[in-house]
């Protein structure tokens, strides 16, 4: 019995092979038609692997046109707003350095929180710690915080435990000119509170510094301590820094807390899902 085609099936014939630079050679295209095409690449990808391809490439992702065609095709309320916002701070065309909006849209520091490990669901880490006492810990809440992204918190000993975090905003995705807009504000907010079965002490410092650290703004919050048998009770601490100064270019947030009734172990203040957010001024 001989082998035959299955009846009704057409026959396909192969087509030459291309070479894939032959088939994909994207060098070839005009540079308008490359920077939409570009477009289309996730934003770390463009800073980490197209940027490397050759000099054409590189001058693409580290201009302005690209990132601005990126941000264009938002085009939402909040998508057209922000591209606004943008173009009125970019720096001078002129500026030998990188474009900015590259880490920009890969970071996207604007609404976000900034502060790391804000819950202490990765322990310590991200934070610069003091330890007094027994030091720092993390436990389960004894109440849910809203919006927290864990339900877990720092909590502290019979001596003042210190931590804190300095954030670099230029590092963010933020750049001077936005920077010294005058058109945004630093929102920051910090959850304290205790077990009911002792009572705690607890304070906030947030510092606006410059390029030399040096101070341009503070907020600072001492409450009154929080009693013992007190229903596992907690607040926030909320503050918003507006008109900022022009030369801000990094936000020190630090806290301390400790027991009042000096026994060992982790009684004290206990600490939890601490922001630090950068947002359009609505004035």
């Amino acid at each position: 019995m001989g082998a035959s085609a299955s009846r009704g099936q057409a026959t396909r014939v192969p087509g030459p092979k291309l070479d894939p630079e032959e088939a994909l050679d994207l060098s070839q295209l005009p540079p308008e038609l490359l920077l939409v095409v570009l477009s289309h690449v996730p934003p770390r990808t463009l800073l980490t692997r197209c940027r490397r391809v050759c000099r054409e490439w590189r001058a693409l992702v580290d201009g302005q046109a690209l990132w601005l065609l990126i941000l264009a095709r938002d085009h939402g309320a909040a998508g057209r707003a922000l591209m606004s916002f943008v173009r009125n701070c970019l720096p001078p065309a002129c500026d030998a350095r990188p474009c900015p909006l590259g880490r920009f849209c890969v970071r996207r520091p604007l609404g976000r929180n900034l502060i790391c490990n804000p819950c202490g669901q990765e322990g310590l880490r991200k934070w610069m710690v003091q330890h007094g006492g027994d030091g720092w810990v993390v436990e389960e809440n004894r109440r849910t915080v809203p919006g927290a992204p864990s339900q877990t918190c720092f909590v502290t000993s019979f001596r003042w435990c210190r931590k804190k975090q300095v954030l670099d905003l230029e590092e963010e995705g933020l750049w001077p000119e936005l920077l010294d807009s005058g058109r945004i504000e630093i929102c920051v907010s910090d959850w304290w509170g205790a077990r009911h079965d002792c009572g705690c002490k607890y304070r906030l410092l947030v510092q606006l510094l410059d390029t030399d650290q040096t101070v341009l703004d503070t907020f600072s919050a001492v409450p009154d301590p929080i009693e013992q048998w007190n229903n596992n009770i907690c607040f926030q601490v909320t503050h918003v820094f507006s008109n900022i100064k022009t030369g801000v270019r990094f936000v020190s947030f630090e806290h301390w807390g400790q027991d009042t009734q000096f026994w060992a172990g982790h009684y004290g203040a206990r600490v939890t899902n601490s922001s630090v957010i950068i947002r359009v001024s609505q004035s």
